[in-house]
C-alpha cells in the first residue's frame, strides 16, 4: 500500500493536475490524424498523435499525460538511488504543466499496480509485466515536496528488486532522451 505525503508547495501542483490533463488531451485530439509520420515510405513515429500512448485499459487522460512527458522531456530532471531492496527516485520538472502531468502519471500507475489493473500501452516495456501480476509484494512510498516527486519501493521479492531496478533505468532513458530512448528499447526487443 502507498503512502502519499504532501508538502504545502505540491498541493497547488496536485490542483492543477486535472486542468493540466484537460489542456494535455485537448492538445493531444487537436493533433490526432495530422502527425507526420517519418521513415521509409511514410512509415514510422507519429510525433503528433503519439498512437503508441495509447492502451487497451489506458484512459485518454493517461494517455495525455504521458503525451505532455515526451514532448517536454528536457524539462525533466531525474535522479536514481539503486537500493539493494529497491530503488528511491527523485522527478522534478522545470514546468508547472510538465511536474503535474508527472504527478498524475506517477501515482496513477502506481494505484494500478496495486489494483492489478495493467493498461496495456502499446510501448509499455515487458518490465512492466511483474509489476501488474505481483504488485501486492511491492512497498511504496510517495512524498511530493519542492524537490518534486520522490518515490521510494522496495520488495523482499528479489525478481521484483531486479525489475524495480532495470525499470528505474527505463524510465531514467526516457527522461534523457524522449521517445527515441523507446524506439532503441523497442529495437533491443526486437533483436534489431
Amino acid at each position: 500500500m502507498a503512502t502519499v505525503r504532501f508538502a504545502r508547495a505540491a498541493w497547488s501542483l496536485v490542483l492543477c493536475a486535472a486542468l493540466t490533463a484537460a489542456s494535455a488531451q485537448a492538445q493531444m485530439m487537436t493533433g490526432h490524424g495530422h502527425g507526420m509520420m517519418h521513415g521509409p515510405g511514410g512509415m514510422g513515429h507519429d510525433e503528433a498523435a503519439m498512437p503508441g500512448l495509447r492502451g487497451l485499459d489506458a484512459t485518454p487522460q493517461e494517455s495525455a499525460e504521458m503525451a505532455v512527458m515526451f514532448r517536454h522531456f528536457d524539462l525533466i530532471d531525474r535522479s536514481v538511488e539503486t537500493l539493494p531492496d529497491g530503488i528511491r527516485t527523485v522527478t522534478n520538472a522545470r514546468d508547472p504543466e510538465v511536474m503535474a502531468a508527472l504527478v498524475g502519471h506517477v501515482t496513477g500507475m502506481i494505484a494500478r499496480v496495486e489494483e492489478g489493473r495493467d493498461p496495456q500501452v502499446f510501448i509499455q516495456s515487458p518490465t512492466l509485466d511483474i509489476f501488474f501480476a505481483r504488485g501486492d509484494r511491492i512497498e511504496t512510498q510517495i512524498d511530493i515536496s519542492d524537490a518534486g516527486i520522490v518515490v521510494t519501493q522496495t520488495s523482499d521479492d528479489p525478481e521484483l528488486v531486479e525489475a524495480l531496478h532495470v525499470h528505474a533505468a527505463e524510465v531514467t532513458a526516457m527522461a534523457e532522451r524522449g521517445m527515441q530512448a523507446v524506439h532503441e528499447m523497442m529495437m533491443k526487443r526486437a533483436g534489431n
